[in-house]
C-alpha cells in the first residue's frame, strides 16, 4: 500500500520518500547527509513518525525518556502541513500558537509555562515563501495538540506536478514478491 521514492542529489544528500498509493499523500520524507569522514550519516525524520529509540543500540536502552514527554512529530494532508504534539494534558485555552516571521519559524507557548517549541517549514523554506500567520490554526483534542499551516497555491501546484511524475515511473522491484530460492 506504499510507495517508496529514493532521491540522491548532487550535494550528497539522500532523501526517502513514501506516499500511499491509493491517496497519493506523503506518509514520510526522511533525509541524511554523509558525515565528516564520507559515511553515511542517520536518517533526519521530516514527515512521519520519528524512530523508536526502543529500536536503537544497546545504549539507548539503559537511559530511556520517559513516556510521558510529549511527542513532536509532523503528519501532513494533502492540503495543509500538520504537526501532532502528543501528551500535552492541559486546556485549549492554555497554548499560543504563531509565526515569527524574522526567524521564519511558529512557535507554540503555554501561559502555564510547562511547554515552548520552536520549528520550522522547511517546505516553505526550500520554495522561497513567506510565513502566513492567517493560514495557520490550531485545536486540542485526546492529549493531542494538532497545529495546521495551510498550504500556499504554489506548494500545492508544484505537489500536483510531482504526484504526475511519480505516477510515470515504474517500480525498481514492481514484480508480485515472491521470493526466488537457488
Amino acid at each position: 500500500g506504499k510507495r517508496k521514492i529514493h532521491y540522491l542529489f548532487e550535494d550528497g544528500k539522500e532523501m526517502a520518500e513514501e506516499y500511499d498509493i491509493k491517496t497519493g499523500q506523503l506518509m514520510s520524507r526522511k533525509w541524511r547527509e554523509k558525515n565528516t569522514l564520507g559515511g553515511t550519516g542517520k536518517w533526519q525524520v521530516e514527515v512521519g513518525e520519528p524512530t523508536s529509540p526502543l529500536l536503537g543500540t544497546l545504549e539507548s536502552e539503559l537511559i530511556t525518556e520517559s513516556s510521558s514527554n510529549p511527542i513532536f512529530m509532523r503528519k501532513d494532508t494533502l492540503s495543509s502541513f500538520q504537526w501532532r504534539i502528543r501528551n500535552l494534558p492541559y486546556p485549549k485555552e492554555v497554548y499560543s500558537v504563531s509565526v515569527e516571521e524574522e526567524q521564519r519559524c511558529c512557535v507554540v507557548r503555554t501561559t502555564n509555562k510547562k511547554y515552548y517549541k520552536k520549528f520550522s517549514i522547511p517546505d516553505l523554506d526550500r520554495y522561497h515563501l513567506p510565513l502566513d500567520s492567517a493560514a495557520l490554526s490550531f485545536t486540542h483534542a485526546n492529549n493531542t495538540l494538532i497545529i495546521t499551516y495551510q498550504k500556499p497555491k504554489e506548494i500545492l501546484a508544484a505537489e500536483e506536478q510531482l504526484q504526475k511524475e511519480l505516477k510515470k515511473i515504474k517500480a525498481a522491484n514492481s514484480g508480485d514478491g515472491d521470493c526466488k530460492t537457488q
